[in-house]
């Protein structure tokens, strides 16, 4: 349902990418992840594509929020991504009202520990600060506002994504938009059935009978061998020296001597 609510809220946003897929895989530290594609190359964002993406990334939460009536940890990294493109909007790019087209702080990229580490100050005031956190706050919280607005009005869409989710743990792009257009998928993904677990195999009956016919079988096949090589190993030695051979290969077919 997280990874759901980042689905509709990407494709409910005017500004934001065409998704590409959704998944609930676990990948690295992830246990989930919905992917979009830019459908241009792109070296700037506009503001109204970062604040699309300041609510795509509040939707999880807001997900959680709704189907659930509390929130989980898993928003974790949405919350960090989120703060920290406000604050670059606000501190960096110019884009608070409030605060005008000043940069607050130093942005020179990595900190290089020989040139850097101690050097680094901050050149605007406490009040400055204050206004700045303000700022950052009233991005995020609007963009959780507009999220949750977004989900609540297609709850019946989040719950059938959910459950598609739950079946076959990958949708693609276009198979998440039927759902939003239709209820429902035109393309399912084809359903694969997973191996049957240890357990499974051995609780199945006829397999001791079977795993002991086997083993018989091979039992036999390999007493046969042997004795087929013995055979061979003394018809060997008879060719070898004609004198150890046993009274019976002496005698003649019929039982007679040997002439």
């Amino acid at each position: 349902m997280h990874e759901a609510g980042h689905a509709i809220c990407l494709l409910k946003t005017p500004h934001s990418e065409p998704l590409h897929r959704v998944t609930i895989v676990p990948r690295g530290g992830a246990l989930g992840m919905t992917m979009w594609l830019p459908s241009d190359d792109k070296m700037h964002q506009l503001r109204s594509e970062m604040l699309d993406q300041l609510a795509v990334a509040m939707g999880g939460r807001c997900a959680e929020q709704i189907v659930f009536g509390d929130v989980t940890s898993g928003a974790t990294g949405d919350i960090k991504s989120a703060t920290n493109l406000a604050r670059r909007m606000v501190c960096e790019f110019g884009m608070s009202e409030k605060l005008g087209l000043i940069e607050y702080g130093e942005h020179q990229g990595e900190v290089y520990i020989a040139r850097d580490l101690g050097t680094r100050s901050r050149n605007y005031s406490e009040s400055t600060a204050e206004l700045i956190d303000s700022e950052v706050r009233f991005l995020v919280d609007s963009a959780y506002e507009r999220a949750m607005a977004i989900l609540t009005e297609n709850r019946d869409k989040l719950d059938i994504l959910t459950e598609a989710l739950m079946e076959f743990e990958t949708l693609e792009g276009s198979q998440v938009m039927d759902i939003l257009e239709y209820g429902e998928m035109k393309n399912p993904p084809a359903r694969v059935t997973p191996p049957p677990m240890p357990s499974e195999v051995e609780e199945q009956p006829g397999k001791d009978d079977s795993g002991h016919t086997e083993k018989k079988e091979t039992e036999e096949t390999c007493a046969d061998g042997a004795e087929e090589r013995k055979e061979e190993e003394k018809q060997e030695q008879a060719e070898r020296d004609p004198a150890s051979c046993t009274p019976a290969d002496e005698s003649g077919m019929d039982g007679g001597e040997k002439k």
